[in-house]
């Protein structure tokens, strides 16, 4: 089961790395167009993500 969480977090680490490294500029205006966002649009957009990941686990399996 550790090999999993290995697996998956590289996995995470490979697609967290694509953006910036093929599209740096895109990559900078988005991180600024963030900022401006207040907390409750970051939480909502953090909670969608996490639901979004959990419904691809389920139907992995």
């Amino acid at each position: 089961m550790g090999d999993y969480w290995v697996a998956g977090l590289a996995l995470m680490l490979v697609m967290e790395g694509m953006m910036p490294f093929l599209f740096p500029a895109a990559w900078r205006e988005t991180f600024q167009r963030l900022i401006q966002l207040s907390d409750g649009q970051l939480r909502f957009m953090g909670i969608t993500s996490m639901l979004c990941g959990l419904l691809l686990l389920y139907f992995a399996k």
